[in-house]
């Protein structure tokens, strides 16, 4: 996907697991507390010594922390052109992938070739489940497709001011449906079509140019990160009711199955989900139509919404590491637009680069 945005916003839901999605967990990792490293990191002790970086939440960022996680494990030379190439991305080291990284935080090298200074553990769920585990200190970091405003409204800024935001890409939300009734001939819907079906307003796909066929109206589950920014940025309010939901699912990988496994079905899911058997309709919104896919990669797109990992009470130099990856030209290309999301614009992109801790090396 083209185009580069700078925004706010969403998360997701979803299982426990670690492997359902674009992108695989990995790692040795177990849920361990919340970056006990604290920051100078090695002394030259084997990766096992140290505690691994843990990470949960949204089913929408996960494709990006979880190939990222994979990737660091794997911790390929510098002459691995596929996976890390590190001049290609303007860096200049002959280091291993995640000896880099950890490296400008002061981890030394574990002394195994192949094996990163400390492993990564990357949970799926989904992002309210991630927030809570990262402020009981069960993961280092949350990911999230929603603010944690949003999710929490009821807190206060001092009450959720221990949560540290880093976004670290765009994903366009798009709308999709079955593949029967976008080839029915329901290729285009208005914002106000979207708001009818999930009120509960509209329940025939005939209502609206399509088959005589009931409306499975599929939803998010609630405390999602990517329900709470549909609510906000479709129905006006992240807590609107949604009475014409038939199902909700944790996932974005289950919404895609019922999607792809329906004929009558519709459904909100993070674009990197977006495929030929799970197309995305153009939306008109405001008298503006956004055609999918050219003008899901703009600002002006109203269901975009920045992904978050968050932090707590600060960022730890493991984390720092890790998140410093995401957001330089290398993690930008490798795991932000692989996902089919959209990379940070240089300047939101440094924005987010100054939050962190310099690098001690």
């Amino acid at each position: 996907m083209a185009g580069c945005l700078s925004d706010d916003g969403e998360s997701d839901d979803g299982g426990n697991g670690d492997d359902d999605g674009n992108g695989d967990d990995s790692g040795n990792g177990d849920d361990s507390g919340n970056g006990d490293d604290d920051g100078n990191g090695g002394d030259g002790s084997e990766s096992g010594s140290i505690e691994p970086l843990t990470a949960d939440g949204s089913s929408t960022v996960y494709p990006i922390t979880s190939r990222a996680g994979s990737l660091w494990n794997g911790n390929a030379p510098a002459d691995d052109e596929e996976y890390w190439g590190p001049g290609q991305y303007g860096i200049d080291t002959d280091q291993n992938m995640a000896d880099y990284w950890a490296g400008l935080y002061g981890f030394e090298p574990s002394g195994d070739e192949g094996t990163p200074p400390f492993f990564t553990s990357i949970g799926l769920n989904h992002t309210g489940v991630g927030l809570e585990k990262l402020e009981n200190g069960q993961v280092d970091i949350g990911d999230a497709s929603a603010p944690v405003s949003a999710e929490f409204p009821d807190r206060s800024e001092e009450d959720l001011e221990p949560f540290t935001d880093h976004v670290v890409a765009i994903d366009a939300q798009p709308v999709v449906v079955s593949q029967e009734i976008y080839e029915a001939g329901v290729t285009e819907l208005t914002l106000t079509d979207i708001q009818d079906i999930y009120q509960g307003r509209v329940t025939n796909w005939s209502e609206l140019g399509g088959p005589d066929r009931d409306i499975q109206a599929i939803g998010r589950a609630e405390g999602s990160g990517t329900d709470t920014s549909f609510r906000a940025n479709v129905l006006g309010d992240p807590d609107a009711s949604m009475d014409g939901v038939d199902s909700r699912r944790g996932q974005n990988q289950q919404v895609k199955t019922d999607i792809d496994n329906a004929d009558n079905a519709i459904a909100y899911i993070a674009l990197a989900f977006v495929d030929d058997s799970t197309p995305a309709l153009d939306l008109e919104i405001d008298g503006q139509l956004y055609e999918y896919p050219d003008d899901f990669g703009t600002l002006e797109y109203p269901l975009s919404r920045a992904l978050h990992t968050y932090t707590w009470d600060g960022t730890s130099n493991k984390e720092a590491a890790f998140i410093r990856m995401l957001l330089s030209d290398y993690g930008q290309q490798m795991f932000v637009e692989t996902a089919d999301y959209l990379p940070l614009v240089d300047e939101r992109r440094q924005e987010e680069i100054d939050k962190l801790p310099e690098p001690s090396n």
